[in-house]
């Protein structure tokens, strides 16, 4: 494993500084899963329900495996609703008449 490849990043969640490990490739996306998750434990932490950061973390972790989930579903969803319209499409353009070719002659 090169030096490139053990790069690391600072992020901040509730204030606290965290030094990460990224592949420079993936730099950009953890910073902005970090931005995300740190809206979401702040949202949790500012409804003064929860206290300690690592169970604010684990209700941020469960509230974004949620929205996770809800978006699988609904993607799974429209590609089915997609794929029956598809398998329509084609049902439809197998059972129409052959066009008229002479009409254009």
């Amino acid at each position: 494993m090169n030096d490139a490849s053990r790069q690391t990043i600072e992020i901040t969640l509730l204030g606290r500084p965290y030094v990460i490990a990224c592949p420079p490739d993936q730099e950009d996306d953890l910073k902005r899963a970090a931005r995300y998750l740190d809206r979401a434990m702040n949202g949790i932490h500012s409804q003064g329900k929860v206290q300690g950061a690592e169970k604010i973390a684990i209700m941020a972790a469960l509230n974004i495996t949620h929205e996770l989930l809800e978006a699988l579903d609904t993607q799974r969803e429209s590609e089915a609703s997609l794929s029956r319209l598809s398998e329509r499409l084609e049902q439809a353009l197998t059972d129409a008449p052959p066009a008229d070719d002479t009409a254009s002659n």
